[in-house]
């Protein structure tokens, strides 16, 4: 009997005994397509040759010096490659172990920024529902999940949120998608306005929304005008890219997609690709000058940041991703993919949507396609889709409360950048079949207790 307090206590866990490519074996010797990276994490897939060699020859060299001491150069090296692919304007970054670690600096960063400014009374945080920042307190407090924040409502600091961008379900009828955008943007700035313009720190937003509502991309101009009502209140735009970032949607940012240049971006997942535990918050000029000006640090800080085995697995990724013309592949697989959900699911009477970007991609269950209706929660049709996806060698990232926490459900796709095209055809097909046992399943199981009910 395990240990280990497992994320949930009853569930019966395979045994992980190894991974090639895009595939992950059980202790049984059954074969997974890992067709969400586990988290959108696993970018490389598995066991990548030239991932394990920098590894290797970076334990050889160094595995640990604390960062209160010394640099590194593999830090240094990842760092510089970091900001070479970034905009114009993003100079610096922190290095950190994961997203929730990189967010939670990123909102200790913009408070900061402003205390060093001299504006210290700015507190107010702004965020969308239907959103998921990562699972430290600071970080939960900003996302708008309500299902993860819930019990931890008294340990949480006060923050706003406004709506999200999600055209499927909120774009009113005779409403153009870039009126919609210009709408929901505009609950921004009524928010700061109604909060005190000059008390607010900083707008959060996942540039791609990710694991809470599936892959929903903003409309065009939506971004835009969120920067220019940042701007014109001398507000800080913070992007989560921990999920959709470092390649994921098809360019190393998500937000070079939008038009815009945020002030910080979190980074993590695709970053490291799973090999080491990794993240890093991408820094504008302006916020490390008002730092290097004022008191000279940053007032917060982690045992392993900055890890040389850490910043090695992450600098090896990048270089495969960069070597291999890996981003290209992402889109064109991407494309495919979209195009094989259509064609599997364009017709489905309980798929209402189908989006995404890239090879980040997800697909919304509903239980009537014409009124967008969701299945009652009591299903748990996202479990159910993962166990059959699971029987069938298939490893999917289903979720469920996708409107508001506790209606709807979807599945979240994100395979590695290596995928190929009939890797692509073989996760749809299993993908497909997997919805349709699960939803038969569902219906015998709701029709069968109903039958409990009348007798």
């Amino acid at each position: 009997m395990s240990k280990i307090l497992h994320r949930s206590i009853h569930a019966d866990l395979q045994v992980a005994a190894g991974g090639l490519g895009v595939e992950l074996f059980d202790a049984d010797g059954k074969t997974y397509i890992d067709a969400c990276g586990g988290a959108a994490v696993s970018c490389l897939g598995h066991s990548h040759p030239d991932v394990l060699a920098a590894l290797h020859a970076q334990l050889d060299k160094l595995a640990y010096a604390h960062t209160g001491f010394f640099t590194s150069e593999i830090a240094e090296r990842l760092a510089d490659r970091l900001i070479s692919d970034s905009s114009n304007g993003i100079d610096y970054v922190y290095l950190v172990s994961g997203g929730s670690e990189a967010m939670e600096a990123a909102l200790k960063m913009a408070r900061q920024y402003f205390v060093e400014k001299g504006e210290s009374q700015r507190r107010h945080i702004i965020a969308r529902r239907q959103s998921y920042h990562g699972n430290t307190l600071g970080v939960l407090a900003a996302g708008g999940n309500e299902w993860r924040r819930a019990q931890f409502k008294p340990l949480l600091v006060e923050t706003h949120h406004i709506a999200p961008c999600y055209a499927y379900r909120d774009r009113l009828a005779g409403e153009n998608e870039y009126q919609y955008g210009e709408r929901v943007a505009n609950e921004l700035e009524a928010k700061m306005l109604e909060l005190g313009p000059d008390e607010v720190i900083a707008f959060v937003a996942e540039t791609v929304v990710g694991a809470t509502a599936g892959a929903v991309p903003a409309v065009e101009g939506y971004f835009k005008r969120i920067r220019e009502i940042c701007d014109r209140y001398g507000v800080l735009l913070i992007l989560d890219e921990v999920m959709c970032g470092m390649g994921r949607t098809g360019t190393l940012h998500a937000y070079k997609q939008e038009g815009i240049v945020p002030d910080l971006v979190a980074i993590a997942k695709g970053l490291g690709g799973g090999y080491q535990p990794v993240g890093a918050v991408l820094i504008g000029r302006h916020v490390y000058d008002a730092f290097a000006t004022g008191s000279g640090f940053f007032q917060h800080g982690h045992t392993y940041m900055g890890h040389p085995l850490a910043a090695a697995a992450a600098l090896a990724v990048q270089d495969v991703i960069r070597e291999h013309g890996l981003l290209d592949n992402v889109v064109r697989m991407g494309n495919l993919l979209d195009r094989r959900l259509q064609e599997r699911f364009h017709q489905h009477h309980h798929i209402g949507d189908i989006r995404g970007r890239g090879l980040f991609r997800a697909i919304e269950l509903v239980a009537d396609r014409g009124d967008k209706s969701p299945f009652d929660p009591a299903r748990k049709l996202y479990a159910a889709v993962k166990r059959e996806a699971m029987a069938r060698g298939l490893m999917v990232y289903p979720m469920g409360g996708t409107i508001d926490g506790v209606r709807g459900d979807h599945v979240l796709l994100a395979p590695p950048f290596i995928v190929s095209a009939g890797q692509i055809d073989t996760i749809v097909e299993r993908l497909g079949d997997a919805v349709d046992a699960a939803i038969a399943g569902s219906v015998a199981d709701h029709d069968s207790l109903s039958q409990v009910a009348v007798g």
